[in-house]
């Protein structure tokens, strides 16, 4: 039941550790998002240099204002039309874990809307890690099927959840919001 399993993801996040989950697009590795060990972690099972941002996920547009120093008001209509999942990089990163911000001050960070995800940051009521599960330079997993032995076995809890899944889900398109309003398409 996804109740259950929400509260199994939540109890191991509170405790620092890194469940595998299905997101709104494909399968991601995920941690507290404002646990630096936690995300030190999430960075060693991707074998990715720390200077290669990961995202977060929100549950509703309302908390990016804790996670953003000075949100533009353009990033309000992006959310608010989007049709597809949408991470959207923000300057002035704050309230998370200084690994997790990239160098300049920047952290991508998508809203949500999927049943499972969305409930999970809900209820964990903090921004979670979102970064695909593979190993860094190998093929993102598009489902459940492709994750290799060697992440799952590296996560402290991977969710029932969405497993029979064969559908093949896209990444977010990612928009880059620069001073002035300045929009920068990065990945359509």
């Amino acid at each position: 039941m996804m109740k259950d399993e929400i509260k199994k993801a939540c109890e191991v996040l509170q405790k620092g550790g890194v469940i595998l989950y299905p997101t709104d697009t494909v399968w991601g590795i995920g941690c507290d998002a404002t646990n630096e060990e936690a995300v030190k972690r999430v960075f060693e099972i991707k074998q990715r240099a720390d200077s290669k941002a990961m995202l977060v996920l929100v549950d509703s547009p309302v908390k990016v204002d804790f996670y953003v120093q000075d949100v533009p008001s353009v990033a309000w209509d992006l959310i608010e039309m989007t049709t597809k999942p949408l991470t959207i990089i923000y300057d002035g990163a704050r309230n998370l874990a200084p690994n997790l911000i990239a160098a300049d001050g920047s952290v991508g960070i998508r809203v949500t809307s999927e049943e499972f995800s969305k409930q999970l940051c809900f209820r964990f009521r903090k921004a979670i890690v979102s970064t695909s599960a593979n190993i860094s330079g190998q093929p993102a997993p598009a489902v459940f099927s492709e994750i290799t032995e060697e992440i799952k076995q590296a996560v402290d809890y991977v969710v029932d959840y969405r497993r029979e899944e064969t559908g093949h889900p896209k990444p977010s398109s990612i928009v880059k919001l620069g001073k002035g309003g300045v929009v920068k398409i990065i990945r359509e």
